[in-house]
């Protein structure tokens, strides 16, 4: 798979300020000789390309720490801030207050939320305005913008929904203390963004791990099912699943395996490091050194850096039937050791990452994030054809998930649907980064989380504190109701 080169830049208040490149200060300290003026970059279609490339990087991890959005802070916030996952980790403050709903506008987790994500947005706006006047190849040059586009969208959309108001940043040179905009503004910015990228080819030529054409039709149909609009959503899902692109794997359990990244129902993923071609430990992927164990690196030899730092709830592991196969691939609860003993855990541990074969030694995983699975749009689909009370094409998608689940087909109506859509949507998704949205989405999270957590959770949660840090400096920042 083709893996993107790391580009550093600063948070928010700098990168509006100055150019890529340029925009920090460890960069020029480390490597002034390296630097690229400004007027000799973006002048051909290898720049153009490494542009892009730089906003990819900033989705999974760099050589110099765990700051990509998909590396291990968005998704653990998901679903720690959740009915999901508990907090393990000794030390980690933030990740407790994420954990027990008592986090503050001085958070670090949510600081980094905040700070990655516009990261990301910086560098799109920098590839959207400087691509188009290089003299290169119309095709390439029309594809690689419309990816930039689409991974700004996908930057917005997590931030609309954590934050709510946030500044809208659509240029390369923006004030440097921007005022914050509608949460229907940055939505129609995103839809555009979208819009835009539904012109990317279906896969064809492009490289593995890029944006596509469905992925755009896809996370489309989030934002319009997130906006509560029903028949786009139903209508962009639908367009996905007659494309006949993309379809399940037999078996949950192939979903994650090294041989199928990227296969049948992968509509965007993030890629890690590969074996020797990466430079440190943060540039691998952090499932298996989060989410398994410590015990398997004390009692089998060979396997190394399992920690445990997140959890499953008792509740989310409780409520898997045993004949669903899902349970199995997912967690971990006991397991023998060299010494042929059994070893029962004190917690549920989450194993649905780990491939034992690709991966023998477990620690550093070289697994794909899945931002957009297959799975995703039939929900999504479902979901929509449920709201608009149309419970036969909503059954029908739902029981898809089930089969390959090895469940029984459900025939609901009503509420009953829209539940078990829910539910269906927490058992396919675990530690993907999607519980906590869908359930201030559907309005649901203080109740989710009082049975499973027992914590009376505050309407304030269903929206992140914009960083205390942010508003020190830019004093047009306001603050979400409640911090």
């Amino acid at each position: 798979m083709k893996r993107f080169n790391i580009i550093k830049t600063s948070g928010l208040v700098l990168a509006t300020a100055l150019l890529w490149l340029s925009s920090c200060e460890d960069f020029l300290k480390e490597n002034p000789q390296d630097r690229i003026a400004q007027d000799r970059f973006y002048q051909t279609a290898e720049d153009a390309t490494a542009a892009v490339n730089s906003v990819y990087s900033n989705l999974g991890s760099t050589s110099s720490g765990p700051e990509g959005i998909y590396h291990s802070t968005t998704w653990i916030a998901a679903g720690l801030a959740s009915d999901e996952m508990i907090n393990k980790q000794e030390g980690a403050i933030a990740n407790d207050q994420l954990s027990t709903f008592s986090w503050n506008a001085e958070n670090s987790s949510v600081s980094t939320l905040w700070r990655i994500h516009y990261k990301t947005i910086t560098l799109a706006n920098i590839a959207i305005e400087r691509i188009p006047p290089i003299n290169m190849d119309e095709t390439l040059r029309s594809r690689l913008v419309n990816e930039a586009k689409f991974l700004r969208a996908l930057a917005y959309f997590n931030l609309v929904r954590m934050f709510g108001n946030v500044p809208l940043l659509v240029k390369e040179e923006e004030p440097l203390n921007p005022d914050v905009s509608t949460v229907d503004a940055i939505y129609t910015q995103i839809i555009s963004d979208l819009q835009a990228a539904e012109g990317l080819p279906l896969d064809g030529a492009i490289q593995e791990g890029r944006a596509t054409s469905g992925a755009a039709k896809a996370l489309l149909a989030k934002v319009y099912l997130t906006r509560k609009d029903f028949q786009n959503a139903s209508a962009k899902a639908l367009e996905v699943i007659q494309s006949n692109k993309y379809a399940l794997w037999d078996n949950y359990a192939d979903v994650f395996k090294h041989t199928n990244r990227n296969g049948k129902e992968a509509l965007f993923s993030v890629s890690f490091g590969d074996g020797g071609g990466a430079i440190s430990f943060w540039e691998f992927g952090q499932f298996n050194v989060r989410l398994l164990p410590p015990e398997l690196s004390r009692e089998i030899a060979g396997i190394r850096n399992t920690q445990g730092w997140q959890a499953a709830t008792k509740d989310l592991y409780n409520s898997f039937a045993e004949a669903d196969t899902r349970k199995k691939v997912t967690f971990l609860t006991e397991f023998v050791n060299d010494k042929g003993a059994t070893i029962k855990l004190n917690d549920i541990y989450i194993q649905k990452y780990w491939d034992r074969t690709a991966e023998p030694v477990a620690g550093d995983s070289q697994q794909d994030f899945p931002v957009i699975r297959y799975s995703d749009v039939l929900l999504t689909y479902a979901e929509a054809q449920a709201e608009l009370g149309n419970a036969a094409p909503a059954n029908q998608y739902v029981n898809m998930v089930r089969k390959r689940a090895k469940l029984a087909e459900i025939n609901l109506a009503g509420a009953a649907l829209k539940e078990e859509i829910l539910d269906q949507r927490r058992k396919e998704f675990v530690a993907e980064g999607h519980r906590w949205y869908d359930l201030v989405r559907t309005g649901t999270l203080a109740a989710k989380v009082q049975k499973a957590k027992a914590i009376d959770v505050k309407p304030m949660y269903e929206l992140f504190p914009l960083p205390q840090r942010e508003r020190d400096v830019n004093q047009k920042l306001p603050q979400n109701q409640g911090y």
